[in-house]
């Protein structure tokens, strides 16, 4: 302790513990990659603190939109499955790989993309080019709205998988259903207003979000 000049093990009696001082957090490489006119939000929290993520537009994004190409590594087999990703694969060399990303440092943002129940959600489609996999926006997208993926039709055959995502909702990742909102209010971190449902919170936080 410097202000009693003793050695000591543990806390000083005296003066008290010291006020400890945490790093930075640093994002991961996947949540760094991310373009600025997108956001990550948090749609479930599951055991031992894990994330669901999807990723939210900001601002319009227009039709035929490209973006890419997804970071992933290289392997003969899936070491890693998530029902509400896309599975993707490339042909290189004569060989046919799976696109593994272990985890958030070995990619890019595009691992956090989820996959489109349908036809009616679906906002991307991914297809293979020079044996990379990109992503292209196949409408306008607003603001708010979480991109969402499926496979072009070429690409789909592929995969052999269906060119549009025809499986029901309980299938892939069902999203908690309207009525079973909380009846506890959701209150803002930044200002502390309530609001009735997650989803007029989200909308209140990317106006925080824009200011800054």
């Amino acid at each position: 302790c410097e202000d009693c000049g003793k050695s000591l093990i543990g806390e000083c009696k005296l003066h008290g513990p010291l006020i400890r001082a945490k790093d930075r957090v640093i994002p991961s490489r996947a949540r760094l990659t991310l373009p600025h006119y997108l956001t990550l939000r948090v749609l479930e929290l599951r055991a031992g603190n894990q994330q669901i993520l999807g990723v939210f537009a900001k601002k319009v994004i227009q039709k035929r939109t490209q973006f890419g190409p997804y970071v992933g590594q290289l392997s003969t087999k899936l070491t890693r499955y998530d029902e509400s990703r896309l599975v993707l694969q490339v042909l290189k060399d004569g060989g046919k790989y799976f696109l593994d990303t272990p985890d958030e440092d070995c990619g890019n943002w595009m691992m956090f993309v989820r996959l489109a129940r349908n036809q009616e959600e679906q906002t991307l489609v991914a297809y293979q080019h020079c044996g990379e996999v990109y992503f292209t926006t196949v409408k306008p997208i607003e603001p708010h709205t979480e991109l969402k993926v499926w496979y072009a039709a070429d690409y789909a055959k592929f995969m052999e998988a269906s060119a549009v995502s025809i499986k029901e909702e309980s299938d892939v990742c069902p999203l908690p259903p309207v009525a079973k909102e909380p009846v506890d209010p959701w209150i803002c971190s930044s200002c502390r207003s309530t609001f009735a449902t997650f989803a007029l919170l989200e909308s209140h936080q990317c106006i925080h979000k824009d200011r800054v």
